[in-house]
């Protein structure tokens, strides 16, 4: 629904989300300098299988940044692409598809990792792995089993290890929803790239939406972007205005 409201550079729902991020990225480093406390293993998000999973995660792991440079950019975006959005939608309809698009970025992510881990575990056990093999390297961290399978097979038990070991944190899932948004919203808005060149808001969602599915088929293990969660955000992101649209007539995008 159109807002009549005021407009404001920093509505209310971005302010707090930006001092709740920052809140949490300061007491990630206070916590780790201080108490030797890893926040970031312990609230974000794995997949599950994992020893490590909790189903909080899958809302915590979207207040939590590995360094300034990514906390910096997801609350920049956030900030650039969605004062406008809050502006004219209001803030609870704002703060619901904030945390609607990260949860369904999360779930994306989350569940290709979990086909992905069950498909090599599936391959393991065919090469003649026991299951006692598997879970040895999982609690170890590392790959301790040999001969079976070769080098292959060992590749594969790191990389599961890997995968079962790192976990999932940011709110680039949710800032990628919001970008959708506002290509939708505001399609012929320009975006001025580098500050120095304009493109209109459309095609810069688009093509970072088909970069980011070229991406994530690559699907490159030495990567540790979430390019899913990325599209996840964006696929939840055009369902929930779809809906949006359809149950309302004065919904505007």
């Amino acid at each position: 629904m159109l807002q009549s409201t005021r407009f404001s550079m920093l509505p209310e729902v971005i302010k707090n989300l930006l001092i709740i991020n920052g809140l949490f990225f300061l007491a990630t480093i206070v916590f780790d300098s201080t108490f030797g406390i890893n926040l970031i293993r312990l609230l974000g998000v794995y997949v599950p299988g994992s020893s490590n999973f909790s189903p909080y995660q899958i809302v915590t792991h979207m207040f939590m940044h590995g360094n300034f440079g990514h906390i910096f950019l997801n609350m920049f975006a956030l900030w650039m692409f969605g004062n406008a959005l809050e502006n004219i939608w209001g803030g609870k309809r704002f703060l619901i598809y904030y945390l609607l698009t990260g949860f369904g970025a999360a779930l994306l992510h989350l569940g290709v990792q979990y086909f992905e881990a069950q498909s090599i575990m599936s391959d393991l056990l065919q090469m003649g792995y026991t299951k006692n093999d598997i879970e040895q390297a999982l609690r170890s961290g590392y790959a301790t089993a040999s001969g079976i399978g070769g080098q292959h097979g060992l590749e594969m038990i790191r990389q599961l290890a890997t995968m079962y070991a790192v976990p999932t944190v940011g709110a680039s899932g949710a800032v990628f929803g919001i970008l959708l948004a506002f290509g939708m919203t505001f399609p012929n808005q320009r975006i001025y790239l580098y500050f120095l060149f304009p493109i209109k808001a459309k095609y810069f969602v688009g093509a970072i939406g088909a970069l980011e599915l070229i991406n994530g088929l690559a699907n490159d293990p030495s990567s540790n972007i979430a390019h899913l969660a990325h599209l996840g955000g964006m696929l939840f992101g055009f369902i929930l205005l779809r809906y949006w649209k359809n149950n309302d007539p004065h919904f505007y995008v």
